[in-house]
């Protein structure tokens, strides 16, 4: 009897696992095993190795100065009654910018030309009595010494009349000095002074300064062993010299045409200045430029796009896409670089395909699908 309840017990106990594993899934018919489906290949962007002239650029940061810049100031005392510019606008030179009360000035003229003509008539009158003295001389009327006073008379008067047209030149001076003129083309900043001011020939303050703009300069400081390669350069030709705004556009292209006589000691650089048409006036005084000066061209180089260059703990690598779509981690040598290409001198050869854009998504042994046509490596 004990032995049937055994049986019973065994039987229920069986009967349970197998209702709850079928009916739970934990005992299943195993699947047919079958191939694993290959991965998706992943987009990415890529171009060619290729052989190509690379311009060798030196960067700063450069700031642009007028070619001339010129404060206008008074050169004579006196009221201003006209203002003839206007603020910001071009003004070429001769044009005549302020007015200063012109009347002390001419009646000191008419002075100067007045006391000329009363010196002129007296030495009329002294030549005269000085010819008929040598006259008289010779029939034993006149003394010698008659003559000879009458002589130093006469050359007296002269030197009266002499002095009399320096006063009148410089009358006029100070005269014409009272339209002040513009020295140069350019642009007129803000005027410093309004009219009915009394302005005065010791003031510093000016009236107004007047900048060229075009051709305009741009000053840039480069280390200074850029020197020997930039007097180098120069040798071989004009150096190509672009300015750049802050999201590295160009702006500007022009030429370098002077080298500072000396070195900054204390910042170890030498100043450069280059020259800029800026005929479109996109250059303007005071705004600060990304400058990049082109010291040498590399001829027939392996160079590939910059963003195709990629950094690791073990130095710059690069990926090259096989035939067969399955990219390589390639480490590579890097040499110069530019804003858009980088020279490779070693790792990489002329033709190869290398990824330059959608690296973070690939790794050694990724299948890819190069997007679009592979694009061209610039020069």
């Amino acid at each position: 009897m004990r032995s049937w309840r055994v049986v019973m017990l065994v039987l229920v106990a069986g009967g349970g696992l197998a209702y709850f594993g079928l009916g739970r899934g934990l005992w299943t018919a195993a699947a047919p095993s079958g191939p694993r489906a290959a991965a998706p290949a992943i987009p990415v962007m890529a171009s060619k190795v290729e052989r190509a002239d690379i311009p060798v650029e030196l960067t700063g940061l450069g700031t642009v100065q007028a070619l001339n810049s010129v404060l206008v100031r008074s050169r004579v005392d006196g009221q201003i009654v006209k203002i003839n510019f206007s603020e910001g606008k071009d003004v070429h030179a001769g044009d005549v910018l302020v007015e200063i009360d012109p009347a002390p000035y001419a009646a000191a003229l008419e002075q100067a030309q007045a006391n000329k003509a009363k010196d002129q008539a007296l030495l009329d009158n002294a030549r005269l009595d000085l010819d008929r003295d040598t006259r008289l001389v010779k029939s034993g009327a006149a003394t010698a010494q008659q003559v000879d006073t009458q002589k130093s008379l006469v050359a007296q008067l002269e030197a009266s009349i002499k002095a009399d047209q320096a006063a009148s030149d410089m009358a006029q001076v100070q005269l014409n000095y009272s339209s002040i003129r513009a020295p140069i083309d350019g642009r007129a900043g803000t005027r410093l002074v309004d009219a009915g001011n009394i302005v005065r020939a010791t003031d510093l303050t000016g009236i107004v300064t007047i900048n060229q703009t075009h051709p305009i300069f741009v000053d840039v400081a480069l280390p200074a062993d850029s020197l020997p390669r930039i007097r180098a350069s120069l040798k071989q030709g004009d150096i190509t010299v672009t300015a750049q705004d802050p999201g590295g556009q160009d702006l500007a292209t022009g030429t370098l045409s002077v080298i500072d006589n000396q070195i900054n000691a204390a910042t170890g650089t030498i100043n450069y200045k280059a020259i800029f048409d800026n005929t479109e006036e996109v250059l303007w005084p005071g705004q600060f430029v990304n400058v990049r000066v082109q010291v040498e061209i590399l001829k027939g180089v392996i160079a590939v796009p910059v963003t195709a260059v990629q950094h690791g703990p073990e130095g710059a690598y690069a990926f090259v896409v096989g035939s067969d779509r399955i990219v390589q981690k390639r480490s590579i040598k890097t040499g110069v670089s530019n804003k858009t290409s980088a020279v490779i001198d070693d790792g990489l050869q002329a033709g190869e395909l290398v990824v330059t854009d959608g690296q973070y998504r690939i790794e050694a042994g990724s299948t890819v699908e190069v997007l679009g046509q592979p694009a061209k490596s610039p020069g």
